[in-house]
């Protein structure tokens, strides 16, 4: 029996927008890959599950990337943190002090733009579920909610879309 490790395939996704081709093993996650082709916006921490600083995007879901094997994901299409980045939630973070060690921040962004996407108006809960999965050690996470819910709003405002609740 060989110890070897066998050879890295080619993955060929689509990745924030771009065709990009990743190496991987089937042991690699797509987390691993990810960062290792030079798409270090999206961090790695717990690599369990856990913490959520990886989520990225797949096929318009939110998933740990550290969990998902890079294999499986050829020929999908991939969004990370770079794909999601809008003034407005990156300033309502700051404004409401929900930006401080920047561990979760990648993470927290991806699932927060994914709860904003949603048709229906965001509720305070709505938000709290989208962002569980999500640690966050130094904010407690109101200013996190606060900042999603002001951006839903104004977003509803500036396109006339309507707000309950």
């Amino acid at each position: 029996m060989s110890d070897a490790m066998p050879s890295a395939l080619e993955v060929a996704i689509t990745l924030d927008g771009r065709d990009t081709t990743l190496e991987a093993t089937p042991a690699t996650s797509l987390l691993r890959a990810l960062r290792d082709a030079g798409a270090t916006a999206t961090t790695g921490a717990c690599e369990q599950g856990e913490c959520g600083s990886c989520s990225v995007e797949i096929d318009g879901r939110v998933e740990c990337s550290c969990l998902v094997p890079a294999l499986v994901c050829h020929g999908s299409v991939i969004r990370t943190v770079r794909s999601f980045v809008r003034a407005d939630l990156a300033d309502a973070l700051a404004e409401h002090g929900a930006v401080q060690c920047g561990f979760c921040t990648p993470g927290i962004v991806v699932a927060a733009e994914a709860a904003l996407a949603d048709p229906e108006p965001l509720t305070e809960h709505g938000v709290r579920e989208s962002l569980a999965g999500n640690l966050c050690r130094c904010t407690g996470y109101e200013g996190i909610i606060a900042a999603v819910l002001r951006v839903d709003e104004a977003r509803r405002d500036a396109s006339g879309r309507e707000r309950t609740g």
